[in-house]
């Protein structure tokens, strides 16, 4: 095994060096499978060559070897193969592994895995976090790889000790057999050395001794003293660090630059021209540190030929969209709304959402290392084996010559994990360019925040507009709803299997599958914006779910029924994962049973995505024409709960970000091609002294769990805007609010 030690950065130096070497121990698999692990742990190059070589032998659970490591003293360092930007899998996954291994949790650590093709996301089968997919995919696989080690070590003393199988037990780290036990390192070189079980039996929930308890973070010590390193902080002694200079305007080419007095700049070493992505041109400012790039790079007055590229300007955008609402789209759903023309009683609703940008408190970062024939990369990646392929193509490499090592992140909301791996392919530019130079050793691309709100991705600006015909007694009767907003996925490798008759189907979600049995037909605009756009977290949920929870509240108050009764109306018993949210927490906020404050009104929403359904219960009042959200109860069903304070956790800051969406300053807007915003200061979060007093409580279940990194995020803001209305009688039809 190799140590690869990074050293400090001197803006940070309260943090310890980060070590990313395997440790002592042993790997429970087949040798060339250890090896392959191993090799990979440690950023030696063939680790991925290995690991793609006995690909074929992976699977079907992809071995216990690539993620199980027992060392001598008997610790079990479980590998996940998930980017940990703080949603928890760093903790969640080696519980499923410690569950089935009857492992002693006190003595269970957790790696992040490098890119690899064991650590392949199951179903998707590339290496991935997204889609609030990781703990639903790797619920049986991560549970299989744990019980597949327990038998190797019952299998090991069994053979030692001269008895049968069925003889030997294992509970926190100790196998026995009668009078006779040893710990998991006496046994671990012997356990590695037994075959993998081509089966094995899980247990029972009922029998569940990790699973299901509110467990504390593995890395919560590290992260709350920090001592966390992020991928910020992972600088190889004698690393460069290059910022880029991009163009003003997306897709725009570099005209004219004098680079005198950048280069005059002690540290500053070279100005590199550079390919960027969607076609851009730009400069790469290496140097030796990232103060002195960034006096070279301010030092710098590049011009740009911006012809023939859209120069982009919200108000004209907006107007554009909103004349697209009120045409005939693609067709998503169909239906009769024929009785649109006679409804006695109409709805007619125009709803505006902004392009959102990521802004995790971790800007992008890639430390690269391009040695001709081979690469080293470290970043915090949520697609790292699509970013080792961009990045081989890049340097003219075969993936297996790429080591991609993940590094834990500081955030990303979606923006690390970009089909084009824009970023990483950036990084790629530079490190080519650097070496073309005559540049030697690693090089770290620095992204600063006004870097990453100006040089986006974003989320979609997006209009909808209904029509919804009701009869005199506020029965919906017909709802004619269009969606305008730039398509996500065309053009990426996701297109062929998520865009179907030209409709983006994280557009519609939210929309097209609403539980709530309206005849609604759905028409979708997907014009082309020089802009450029991905998901941001709970992607076009973001905006669906506002849109259908504030307008059945609207109907609700049209039918004069309680907003609480109406849903339970609308869902019967068809839906019983969403009324059990609901009721959850309907019961537990006192809504309906206690008198709020003067001046105080409930606000309620719920919404399913991702496969889990999430109900708020706001209490809220407005002060200054803004709304103060005091207090969020949440009802979650998410099946089963892996760890409860990780789904609390998720829940509360999901409530965080959506707030942020209704507070004023949260849009990204562009002028002439150029977005007017660059940090905090113009780009507004919502801060501690808003924050509400957060409930959470999750309806008990048995069954496979599902995701909760976005669930959270997407009925907040509804259930705000729910209790506006009730306050004012203004019903909001844009993020952020503007109230009257």
């Amino acid at each position: 095994m190799t140590d690869t030690t990074v050293a400090r950065t001197p803006a940070l130096q309260r943090r310890s060096f980060l070590k990313m070497a395997a440790g002592s121990g042993f790997a429970l698999g087949l040798y060339p499978l250890v090896q392959a692990a191993e090799n990979g742990a440690a950023a030696a190059p063939q680790g991925a060559a290995v690991a793609a070589a006995m690909a074929g032998e992976l699977k079907p659970t992809q071995q216990p070897g690539a993620f199980v490591r027992v060392a001598t003293d008997g610790t079990v360092t479980v590998m996940v193969n998930r980017l940990d930007f703080g949603q928890g899998v760093h903790t969640s996954l080696p519980m499923l592994v410690a569950e089935e291994l009857d492992a002693d949790w006190r003595k269970v650590r957790a790696e992040l895995a490098p890119a690899g093709e064991a650590y392949k996301d199951p179903g998707f089968g590339i290496q991935m976090v997204g889609g609030s997919n990781s703990i639903k995919s790797s619920w049986l696989q991560y549970r299989e790889l744990g019980a597949r080690a327990r038998a190797m070590f019952v299998a090991a003393a069994a053979q030692k000790w001269q008895v049968p199988a069925s003889q030997v037990s294992v509970a926190h780290g100790v196998v026995s057999a009668g009078s006779r036990r040893a710990t998991f390192g006496e046994l671990a070189e012997a356990a590695m050395r037994q075959p993998v079980p081509a089966t094995v039996v899980l247990k029972q929930p009922a029998d569940f001794k990790i699973i299901g308890r509110p467990t504390r973070r593995l890395d919560a010590a590290l992260k709350s003293s920090g001592r966390q390193s992020f991928g910020i902080d992972l600088r190889p002694p004698k690393a460069a660090v290059a910022l880029i200079v991009r163009p003003p305007v997306f897709g725009a080419q570099l005209a004219t630059v004098d680079d005198s007095k950048a280069l005059a700049v002690k540290g500053v070493h070279k100005v590199l021209r550079v390919p960027l992505d969607r076609g851009a041109s730009g400069l790469a400012v290496v140097a030796d540190g990232y103060w002195t790039a960034k006096m070279g790079r301010d030092a710098l007055a590049p011009t740009w030929n911006t012809d023939g590229v859209e120069k982009v300007s919200t108000d004209a955008l907006l107007q554009r969209y909103s004349e697209l609402a009120r045409q005939p789209g693609l067709k998503a759903k169909v239906a009769d709304t024929s009785a649109l023309a006679t409804a006695p009683r109409r709805i007619s609703a125009e709803y505006r959402f902004p392009y959102l940008a990521h802004a995790p408190m971790e800007p992008l970062n890639c430390v690269i290392d391009f040695r001709g024939d081979a690469c080293t990369v470290h970043i915090g990646s949520q697609f790292q084996t699509i970013d080792q392929a961009a990045v081989a193509a890049t340097l003219g490499l075969k993936p297996e010559q790429v080591t991609l090592n993940t590094a834990m992140a500081g955030g990303g909301f979606g923006r690390r994990g970009v089909p084009s791996s824009d970023y990483v392919v950036e990084a790629a530019q530079v490190a080519k360019a650097w070496r073309a130079a005559g540049g030697q050793g690693a090089v770290q691309l620095m992204w600063s925040r006004e870097d990453d709100i100006r040089g986006g991705y974003y989320r979609p600006l997006h209009v909808h507009r209904a029509e919804i015909g009701l009869d005199a007694q506020g029965k919906v009767l017909a709802w004619q709803h269009t969606i305008v907003g730039q398509s996500i996925l065309k053009g990426t490798p996701f297109e062929p299997f998520m865009v179907k008759n030209g409709v983006d189907s994280v557009s519609t979600e939210g929309v097209v599958d609403t539980p709530y049995g309206f005849p609604l037909a759905l028409d979708v605009h997907h014009p082309q914006v020089n802009v450029p756009v991905l998901w941001w977290r709970s992607v076009g949920h973001t905006h669906t779910a506002f849109v259908m929870e504030t307008l059945v509240d609207e109907l609700a108050a049209a039918a004069g029924q309680d907003p609480v009764a109406y849903r339970r109306q609308l869902l019967g018993d068809r839906h019983p994962r969403i009324r059990a949210a609901l009721d959850l927490a309907v019961a537990r906020s006192g809504y309906g049973q206690r008198k709020l404050p003067a001046g105080q009104a409930w606000g309620v929403a719920v919404h399913e995505s991702f496969s889990s359904v999430v109900a708020y219960v706001v209490e809220a009042s407005v002060v200054d024409k803004q709304p103060v959200l005091h207090r969020v109860t949440a009802g979650v069903h998410c099946n089963f709960a892996v760890n409860p304070m990780t789904v609390e956790t998720q829940v509360q800051g999901a409530v965080v970000m959506a707030l942020s969406t209704t507070l004023p300053g949260a849009a990204i807007t562009l002028k002439d091609g150029v977005v007017e915003q660059s940090n905090f200061g113009d780009y507004t979060v919502a801060r501690l002294n808003q924050m509400p007093r957060v409930d959470v409580h999750i309806v008990p279940s048995t069954e496979a769990p599902t995701g909760m990194g976005e669930p959270g995020l997407p009925p907040l803001a509804p259930a705000l805007a729910n209790a506006v209305a009730a306050l004012t009688g203004q019903r909001l039809r844009a993020l952020p609010f503007q109230l009257a």
